[in-house]
């Protein structure tokens, strides 16, 4: 994911992106242009990862398979994620010979349609999609070495995975069915997957923040641009899952939260500024992505 921060001398249009690096001359917090930083590192993962020797169980099309933008300061606009967004991937198909890219979010111009449809679009949750079929908005038709990657722009997303007791994976598509927010009753801006893992189910959650007041107190509100946001936290989700797992007899195993809640991602990022903590990500106990 890329972290979209204002830096307190720099104007809102001077977008930073945050490195988990140190720099070796002077051992302080590297800060480089949101396109260079994301750039280089999808060179790297382009010169490493071939789709074509792949195999894992967590659907992906892409060696850079999304890249996220994500404003986490109020003066850090739509817009200026959807530029920034729309520039690393325009970059990224002539740095790369023969990557392909799909926009979403903010970065979809004209419809900003979300990561969800604009995934089921591009065959993203099939298991061996016909890539010849698949039409990219930059970038050739995609190939079999590098996939086609997703880079877009929205509020940001947080990853809340809750694993249940049971290798029972009927039992999971029907937990992951009943919270998604596309069902009545769902819990909203919840998309989900029920995947094996380690011998159990994970009930993998992708939450996006929705604009607006929250439902309840319980949920975490914050502001872009002046606008009001809210996701579901979660507490909610791992309650609701292990309701629905009691009921058919299962017990849950626990929650990661992978990345951070949008929240502890602005005040990490604070205090990483602050006192120029190089790869703070170490220092975190926690699931990180």
């Amino acid at each position: 994911m890329v972290l979209c921060f204002p830096q307190p001398s720099l104007s809102k249009s001077q977008i930073l992106v945050i490195l988990c690096c140190v720099c070796p001359q002077c051992d302080s917090l590297l800060c480089v242009s949101v396109g260079e930083a994301v750039l280089s590192a999808c060179e790297k993962a382009c010169s490493l990862i071939d789709m074509r020797a792949h195999s894992g169980g967590h659907p992906c099309l892409g060696a850079v398979d999304l890249i996220p933008l994500y404003p986490l300061g109020e003066d850090v606009l739509p817009q200026d994620c959807a530029s920034e967004a729309r520039a690393v991937a325009e970059g990224l198909t002539e740095r790369v010979q023969g990557t392909s890219v799909f926009l979403f979010g903010w970065a979809d111009l004209p419809l900003q349609r979300g990561l969800a449809q604009r995934r089921k679009d591009m065959s993203w949750f099939q298991k061996n999609p016909d890539l010849t079929q698949i039409r990219p908005d930059l970038g050739p038709a995609p190939g079999r070495q590098y996939g086609l990657t997703g880079v877009g722009s929205s509020p940001y997303v947080m990853n809340c995975n809750v694993t249940i007791d049971s290798q029972d994976m009927v039992l999971g598509r029907g937990i992951a069915s009943a919270i998604r927010e596309s069902t009545d009753g769902g819990i909203p801006g919840v998309q989900v997957l029920a995947l094996p893992h380690e011998g159990a189910v994970e009930i993998a959650c992708n939450v996006e923040s929705l604009k607006g007041d929250p439902p309840s107190l319980e949920w975490p509100v914050f502001d872009i641009g002046g606008q009001s946001y809210c996701h579901a936290p979660a507490s909610v989700i791992t309650r609701r899952v292990s309701e629905l797992a009691a009921v058919k007899g299962a017990g849950t195993k626990g929650t990661a939260i992978v990345g951070f809640t949008p929240r502890e991602c602005r005040g990490l990022a604070e205090l990483a500024l602050s006192q120029d903590i190089g790869e703070f990500w170490r220092e975190q106990r926690r699931v990180r992505m």
